[in-house]
Order: C-alpha cells, then structure tokens, then sequence
C-alpha cells in the first residue's frame, strides 16, 4: 500500500491537517504488549469444491482479534488468496511479528494431510500428483518456522482446516482425511478444529461450529490461554452432539495469556495483558467535578489515551506541553473553558462519548521518503500501527488519522506535499492538490481512502 514519493521536503501549510503522536501517551506506564495477526479465509476455490463459510469465519475472526487489541496483517482479514498471495502473507506476518509479544495465525479453508505433513490450500491449487503439492500449497511448517526466532514469548496458530479431502479423486493416496498431528515448537500452542485425522463440519448459518465458538469464547475476560480452548472444545462438542471435538497440541507457556484480562489483574506473569478495565474515578465525584484535579498515574494514562482515541492532539507536541494542549482542544470542542487541566469533569466526559470507528490513517516520514495507509480498523492505534507497517526501518512521525464517515488523501510533488481529511473522498483528494499545489508545481495523489475501506 506504499508508493515512492519524488521529494523529501514539508509543506508549510499541511502540517495544521497532521495528526500527530501525542508526546504525553509516553509520561504513563508502559502500554499493553504488543500483539499482532494474520487472518486467512479462503472459500472461492477455482478447481475443486468451493467452501461456504471461511471467508465469513475469517472476517468474524479478524474483527473479534482487532477488537482484542490485535494488529492485523493488511488491516483486516485476508481472503481468497492464492499460491503466491498466501507466500507473501506468511513472509509479510514473519517480518511484521518481529519484536511482538504475540504472534497468532488463523486460518479456514480446505487443508490437506500428504506423507504426514499438513498443507493449507491456496484457491488456485490444481495438484494432479503427489509432486505437485510442494509448489501448489503451503506447509503449515513454513507458517511456524517464521514464527521461530522472532522474539514472540506466544504464538498461536488455528486451523480450522480439516475438512474433507477435496483431491482424493485424483489419485493422490497420501493425502488422507482430516490434518495430522504436529509438535508445537517451544511457546506454541496449536489448535485444530478436530481431533487430527478427523474431519471437521463446514457449517450452517454462515459460520463454522468451530470459528463461532472461538470468537464468542476469547471475548470472556479472565480465560487463560487453556482455559479459552478447552470451553472452545467443550461448547463445539456440544453443538455437534459429539460429532466434532477441537484438538490442541502445546508446548510449555512461560506466564499466562489471557485474550481479555480479568477484572483484578493476576499476580502471576503474564505474557501479553489485554487492555485494563476501565480505571475508576472516586466512588463519589465531588461537587463540581471539572475543578478537580486528577493525580492517579492510572487515571492520567487512560486520560491520555482516550484524547488519543477520539484524535485530540497538540499542533506542537511538547513533553510538558502536550497533555495540556490536548486537553484545552477538547474543552474547547465540548464548549468548555480551554484551561488545559486535567480534571475529573474531563475524563468523565471522554467515559461517555461513543467510541469511534472505523479508523484510517495515512503516515509520512518526509526525512525517509516512505508512507503508509491503512483503513476499517478498530481504533486509532491500530490504523497507525498498520500505517507505520509499510514504512519499513524508515520513520513515519506525521500522521493523519480519520474514522467514521471521514476520508484522507495524500498529494506531493517534487516541492511539497499535503495531508487532508474530507466527508467524502472526492473532496479530500481536491483539498490535497490544492493545498499541495499551492507552491505553483503539479502535484499527484499517492494515497486516498476513507476510513471504512472505501474510494481506494
């Protein structure tokens, strides 16, 4: 999603439109660990039996996980890939996941079971011999050998891919029903949707038994990782009447993972922590509320991050400066006297404002000539981070960032360039060149998108 800008300069009248990190979310501890996914749905088959649900089960998949703090590979689920689509995903989440806390792949569609080893199905497989396999297919290995070594302290990887075998027709004896059985590499945990060599049902009602019951268990708070996939097990037996029963083959997990923490945070370690519950204000607010202040470390981080989320930054961020300037801009657009304090009348009416979405975000680093775009994500942070993805080991510090009905449009030429934000996207791409254009050189659109994926 990156194109190569021609220039490396600002432009002097663009930086009013950039939103940018806000100094103040670093005075606060340090945030949730960092957790990143890819997510495949492949159903649209071109040569063999297509499959009704693992696009559904994928997008459901992918918004429960974004939902739960989860970075996306490509901002959302990944579908209908094939051969080299799904190699360059893998390669894509390798690289993404270095330095991560968490690593997790999912994955629905047909998976085939050959000499003992499983392989996920791209739509265009056509394999006519047993040779063909390696070069038409995926080896779920190649999938844990990218997660070795990258640092992760937990990977995941979920397969719900054990349907029945859509070759057997074609001569390929080794490939037997259901997948086989593998060892998780140290921090791993493997889940298949069935016992291995069984085979798993597709579904009814969009979804299958296995993927609903998955992104309706990780969403209860308190679950530890094994926890989580036993009442998965537990509930897709039952709505099968014993016909199917998730399968989980693990190593050894240092700390315990929750999907979502519990309400009072466990005295053992845990290896990623999902976002706090909410912090709580005094159990009675004071008379006039917007007058006190607050001095709770806790509570000035979920401060800094709620003004993060609902995109009210400094023009000037400044590590003494920035909590007050964000601060008075969101007095001053909730008709308050712009003081710049942090009181309890302020976090209180953050607490009650809608949460924003879906988010996009375009990103430019003018010193490192990248950029980066990304859409339909859960929350600010997220469309960021996505962002920031494309720019590789280069920085990307300016940042436009819009949700809702709101689109972004990026403009350069080789003297300047611009960051504008509209209701619509037609409107947006003529603010960038013409506030771009402003220096009298022709200028282009690199990137536009609204926030929910669509004018791209």
């Amino acid at each position: 999603m990156r194109g190569p800008p021609s220039i490396c300069t600002g432009n002097r009248g663009a930086l009013a439109a950039v939103m940018v990190v806000l100094s103040l979310l670093s005075t606060g501890p340090a945030a949730a660990e960092k957790r990143v996914a890819l997510v495949v749905g492949n159903s649209a088959y071109q040569n063999i039996t297509p499959l009704d649900n693992p696009r559904n089960d994928a997008t459901l998949m992918a918004d429960t996980l974004s939902s739960l703090g989860f970075t996306l590979i490509g901002g959302r689920a990944q579908l209908d890939l094939d051969k080299s689509a799904l190699d360059n995903a893998v390669q894509n989440f390798g690289r993404q996941i270095q330095g991560a806390d968490v690593a997790l792949f999912y994955y629905a569609g047909h998976g085939v079971q050959v000499t003992g080893s499983n392989y996920l199905v791209p739509v265009s497989a056509n394999p006519t011999r047993e040779a063909d396999v390696d070069f038409q297919m995926v080896d779920v290995n190649l999938v844990l050998r990218q997660m070795q070594g990258s640092g992760t302290r937990l990977n995941m990887v979920i397969l719900d891919a054990c349907r029945n075998n859509p070759f057997g027709a074609r001569g390929l004896r080794s490939s037997e029903g259901g997948l086989a059985q593998m060892r998780a590499p140290e921090g791993t945990l493997i889940s298949y949707a069935t016992q291995p060599g069984s085979v798993a049902q597709d579904g009814r009602e969009g979804h299958s038994p296995y993927t609903k019951a998955l992104a309706t268990t990780i969403r209860t708070a308190g679950l530890d990782i094994f926890q989580t996939f036993n009442q998965v097990g537990l509930t897709v037996k039952r709505e099968t009447g014993g016909a199917q029963q998730p399968w989980v083959s693990s190593s050894p997990i240092d700390g315990t993972f929750y999907f979502v923490a519990p309400a009072a945070a466990a005295s053992s370690p845990q290896v990623a922590i999902a976002p706090s519950p909410e912090a709580r204000l005094t159990d009675t607010l004071r008379p006039d509320p917007d007058f006190v202040p607050i001095k709770d470390a806790a509570l000035l981080q979920e401060l800094s991050e709620r003004l993060y989320e609902h995109n009210f930054d400094p023009e000037q961020p400044d590590s003494k400066t920035g909590m007050k300037l964000a601060i008075a801009k969101f007095q001053e657009k909730s008709n308050m006297k712009p003081s710049g304090e942090a009181t309890e009348g302020v976090l209180t009416r953050l607490r009650k404002m809608d949460d924003l979405k879906p988010w996009g975000s375009i990103v430019y680093g003018p010193d490192s000539n990248k950029w980066g775009i990304s859409w339909n994500h859960a929350s600010r942070r997220a469309a960021v981070e996505d962002a920031r993805s494309n720019c590789g080991a280069g920085k990307c510090p300016i940042e436009l960032s819009f949700y809702a009905g709101r689109c972004g449009a990026f403009a350069i030429s080789g003297k300047s360039w611009s960051l504008v934000q509209r209701d619509t996207i037609q409107r947006a791409r003529d603010a960038a060149l013409d506030d771009c254009g402003r220096t009298g050189k022709s200028c282009r659109i690199i990137g536009a998108v609204c926030a929910d994926g669509s004018g791209r």
